[in-house]
């Protein structure tokens, strides 16, 4: 039982960190994409990348490596 007690706090720990690192980049990622915009819509279309700035690093990524 004590054993399960543990497994499961240890899980746990990790997760804020993640939640964290993602929280940051979503919010430097709106301070980019609505500083670049010109108008109202290029602005909501900012938060819009924001909200899946993960993706386009992904794919930027896959393009690096030839994949």
């Amino acid at each position: 039982m004590e054993t399960e007690e543990k497994c499961c706090k240890t899980k746990s720990n990790s997760a804020p960190a993640g939640g964290a690192v993602y929280g940051l980049g979503l919010i430097g990622a709106m301070i980019y994409f609505i500083s670049q915009a010109t108008g109202f819509w290029l602005g909501v279309l900012g938060v819009l990348k924001a909200i899946i700035w993960p993706v386009f690093f992904v794919i930027d990524g896959f393009k690096h490596f030839n994949m």
